[in-house]
């Protein structure tokens, strides 16, 4: 059980720093775009796409670079000063009147976020040495992750029903203010030396057991739905409430609050069919679904007038939100299913920017394309989601069982690996267990190589 973890003070204390350090960086992203359109009006969506657009450049290139080097930082002092350099940033954010200015502040405050996140998760092998312990760990840290993707346009619709958005930046501050004060809390061990290759390796590791593993190869057209579908979300939300029906900041905090409402109720029933049905068609289905609220979306911004639209814009909201828990929930049983665990580190720091390098992609688009209007904007989206989908779909096959028959030649493999395996002929040895890209399993049997291995 996860919860067990909790048991140790310093691991909760770092816990609850990275949770405070996360949804402060999500609630920014929301009142940003509230900022945005308060600058630049009909021109906020161009404005936004470019902010989220610098934000994934800088995950996309900061945060492996930071990984690799998280090692040489004395990590205490530097997660504290990342914190007080966000609150800093975020609280400047209110009373900034051009939008230079934004385009200035946002590297600053996201390079402090994409080398937060890194370091973090160098420090807790340090904190929980268990092997178990530390799985367990990287599963509640892709939890805290998506729970935060998930949550956090609820959250801001809830406090925008109270405040105004500039107040939503305070309280992001005090929210990393918190997470510096827990930090230093936190008993944080001294940094044990890296080999010279660890950057290279690190690298390769995730990319390799990406590029070999098909299911892990149709995870990747899943995240570029689930970024088509939420650039839609968080770019085009505002200007889609404010200039074409009319509404105010609470409309803005209405279609958010329904996003949130369809996330966590998909969030929360899903552990039932994950069991029953398993990983792949529930997240197929998610990425149907997000591709049928897009059709939606498309269907909406060709519609002139009717109060009706404001029903509609809630059902379509609820549905994204709804499709996007039903891809992201699992992912993290995905990622542990097809790696060992000393592997687990680099495949997670893989997904970090494999699913970020989509949002790089379709955060652009979704802001600079709103001058050819939201209907062409979102139907580009929508094609793209369609290209991810189908990739999903050819390349994560229907039948993947976690056991697979496959063959070894002598001399290739530690001969203790083949304790239990069947010899077939002089080199030949037949094996069946759960297969997963590691040294020693380099390439994904193919189905003519498996049948060969049964009729051997």
């Amino acid at each position: 059980m996860i919860t067990s973890l909790f048991t140790n003070r310093d691991y909760l204390r770092l816990f609850i720093a990275q949770v405070s350090s996360l949804f402060g960086t999500g609630l920014t992203t929301v009142a940003l775009g509230l900022l945005s359109y308060e600058l630049a009006g009909a021109d906020a969506a161009a404005v936004l796409g470019t902010a989220l657009t610098i934000k994934m450049f800088v995950y996309v290139t900061v945060a492996p670079i930071v990984a690799a080097y998280a090692d040489r930082f004395p990590r205490r002092r530097f997660l504290v000063g990342l914190n007080l350099v966000r609150a800093a940033v975020v609280l400047a954010l209110p009373f900034i009147d051009q939008i230079w200015q934004i385009y200035v502040l946002i590297p600053v405050l996201q390079t402090a976020s994409a080398a937060y996140t890194p370091t973090y998760q160098a420090i807790i092998p340090d904190i929980l040495p268990d092997e178990r312990e530390y799985t367990r760990a990287l599963s509640a840290a892709q939890l805290a992750a998506t729970m935060e993707t998930l949550l956090s346009p609820m959250l801001a619709a809830a406090v925008l029903t109270l405040i105004s958005f500039h107040w939503l930046f305070v309280g992001t501050a005090i929210g990393f203010a918190v997470s510096a004060v827990l930090v230093i809390a936190t008993r944080i061990p001294n940094a044990r030396s890296a080999t010279a290759d660890t950057f290279r390796d690190r690298i390769a590791v995730g990319m390799r057991i990406f590029a070999a593993t098909p299911r892990l190869r149709g995870l990747l057209g899943l995240n570029l739905v689930v970024a088509a579908a939420g650039s839609v979300i968080m770019v085009n939300t505002v200007n889609y409430v404010r200039d074409t029906l009319g509404g105010t900041q609470s409309g803005v905090a209405m279609l958010l609050s329904a996003n949130g409402f369809g996330t966590m109720l998909v969030a929360l029933s899903l552990p039932r069919f994950l069991d029953r049905l398993g990983a792949r068609p529930v997240m197929l289905a998610g990425g149907a679904t997000l591709i049928v609220g897009l059709g939606g979306a498309v269907a909406l911004s060709a519609t002139d007038a009717g109060d009706w639209r404001w029903g509609a814009a809630i059902a379509v909201w609820a549905v994204v939100g709804a499709g996007t828990a039903a891809v992201l929930t699992p992912t993290g049983q995905v990622l542990r299913r097809s790696s060992q665990p000393a592997d687990r580190p680099a495949l997670f720091a893989a997904q970090f920017s494999l699913s970020h390098l989509a949002w790089l992609l379709t955060y652009p688009i979704a802001g600079w394309l709103t001058a050819a209007g939201l209907t062409t904007t979102w139907m580009t989206l929508a094609v793209i989601a369609g290209i991810g989908i189908t990739v999903a779909v050819r390349m994560w096959p229907r039948h993947d069982p976690a056991e697979i028959t496959h063959l070894h030649e002598a001399g290739t493999i530690d001969p203790a690996r083949l304790a239990d395996a069947d010899r077939v002929g002089d080199r030949l040895y037949r094996h069946t267990h759960v297969y997963v890209i590691d040294a020693e399993h380099r390439r994904w049997p193919t189905q003519g190589a498996r049948e060969h291995a049964l009729v051997a």
